[in-house]
């Protein structure tokens, strides 16, 4: 009797044990809308949901070659003789405002997306407006994968091109290393061909250039063959990141894909990380395959369950880290690992956001930066969802170059509400990691909120006045505009 009465408690505490994360989680799924809410007609925005802006005109460009030239060298004629402004705009994933002039013309590239592939060279011809799940479905049955690509597979091609974004590919410079070359439309509708031979300047201006020089339509782009990974991960204490990644990662040569994540939960905050790679294995990779939703939903669910909770940070981690376990080993495609799209985390609660920040530092500098973010991160106020860090190699072909030697970037996403007050805090917040990563010799990046002044910006930047000289010069009435060059010019 007593036997069975201890084996009932026991189930019993194994079920509560089990129900409490699983209804921590299925929460977040009741708190959520039903529905989503749309921009108003005359108006855009973009990934921040901070910059809904009134536009004159929004034009959705065509599909083919020949009709998209005529109609944009009509629009050119257009915003000239009506003094308007053009901005350029793809999966519009960048959060400063950096698609949009306020009642001025949008152009949505996201038709344009042709593709071919040069099988003998390894190069992809592609339309500008070709999401980069486009591409990774279309190389996946020509054996084929992105050399560089950022961690969501939802971005343009053009987009990713305007600011120069970089992957979780091992050691390799930003995309920008990848462009072979592409053609421009410039102010005056004239087509120009850029590579590092042809029209040298520009080519390295347009790359990080958020569309201020002319609207980008063909690229070609390096590929590489399409291979099978297998998962390993490390756990570590993060002062020792840097060591173990030189012995995991830096002195193998088979590791193709990798990323670094920090644990944010207040028990050992930044203390402790996990370095998660792909390495070629001996197999022959599978076909792209539809992503399971409901297996997607469930990563989406506990992600969004960590906002404003420290038990969902805990919960988060924890799982993470127990899959990690027993996935280790598991065998992917490398086309398969690249094709995640951004609604794993999407937020759909209407009164906040999530915004991304990210700083560069060199590997000198890694272990005082962690230390110095540490206490400035603890007292903002803000709700910090993730850190995850991926080393860029020293990048040679753009303007504006955050990378100026071999870094790792640290990108920070957080939970933001729609107030003035939050609002506010993040700017503080935001200037203070600024100063932390001058201090720590990083530069940060651009496509995110306009919360550095221009000066500050300068000190981190100090090409920019060369380069909105050279704006100027390339397009004199400076028909191409954004929020970002009106904030920082």
């Amino acid at each position: 009797m007593k036997k069975r009465y201890f084996f009932a408690i026991g189930i019993l505490m194994l079920l509560i044990f089990i129900s409490i994360p699983v209804i921590h989680v299925l929460k977040t799924k009741w708190s959520e809308p039903d529905h989503k809410t749309e921009i108003p007609k005359g108006y855009t925005d973009d990934a921040s949901q901070l910059n809904l802006t009134k536009i004159d005109t929004l034009i959705k460009v065509p599909s083919s070659k020949t009709e998209i030239e005529n109609q944009l060298r009509q629009i050119l004629k257009y915003a000239r003789e009506k003094k308007l402004k053009i901005s350029i705009a793809g999966a519009q994933h960048s959060m400063g405002g950096h698609t949009i002039y306020p009642n001025g013309i949008l152009l949505n590239m996201l038709p344009y997306k042709h593709m071919e592939l040069d099988a003998e060279n390894n190069i992809l011809t592609i339309g500008s407006g070709a999401l980069w799940e486009d591409a990774i479905e279309y190389l996946d049955k020509k054996g084929k994968s992105i050399a560089v690509m950022q961690a969501f597979s939802s971005f343009s091609v053009g987009g990713s091109i305007s600011v120069n974004g970089h992957g979780w590919q091992k050691n390799l410079p930003s995309v920008a290393s990848t462009v072979v070359s592409f053609t421009l439309m410039n102010h005056n509708g004239e087509i120009m061909n850029c590579s590092r031979e042809e029209n040298p300047e520009l080519f390295k201006l347009v790359i990080g250039g958020y569309g201020l020089f002319g609207i980008i339509l063909d690229v070609k782009l390096k590929v590489v063959d399409n291979t099978a990974l297998k998962y390993r991960y490390v756990r570590l204490n993060s002062d020792h990141y840097t060591d173990y990644y030189k012995k995991f990662i830096s002195d193998h040569p088979e590791v193709n894909l990798v990323f670094g994540r920090l644990k944010i939960s207040d028990k050992h905050f930044l203390e402790e990380a996990t370095i998660n790679y792909f390495e070629k294995a001996n197999e022959k990779p599978l076909a792209l395959s539809v992503q399971n939703a409901k297996n997607a939903e469930t990563k989406r669910l506990v992600f969004r369950s960590t906002v404003n909770s420290e038990y969902g940070k805990r919960l988060r981690w924890d799982l993470e880290t127990g899959m990690n376990k027993v996935t280790k080993n598991a065998v992917y495609s490398r086309n398969e690992l690249l094709n995640d799209h951004v609604s794993l985390i999407e937020n759909k609660d209407p009164n906040s956001t999530d915004l991304l920040q990210e700083y560069f530092i060199p590997e000198r500098n890694f272990n005082q930066f962690i230390k110095d973010i540490k206490p400035v991160l603890k007292s903002s106020g803000l709700d910090l969802l993730n850190i995850t860090i991926r080393a860029v190699n020293k990048d040679e072909d753009s303007y504006m170059n955050y990378a100026r030697e071999n870094v790792f970037g640290f990108v920070l996403l957080f939970n933001q509400k729609k107030t003035v007050k939050q609002e506010n805090a993040m700017k503080i917040l935001t200037n203070k990691l600024v100063d932390i990563t001058l201090k720590n010799e990083g530069t940060f990046y651009l496509p995110y909120r306009l919360h550095i002044d221009r000066l500050k910006m300068r000190k981190v930047y100090p090409q920019t006045d060369s380069f909105f000289v050279l704006k100027r010069r390339y397009d004199p009435q400076e028909i191409f505009d954004n929020k970002f060059y009106q904030h920082y010019k």
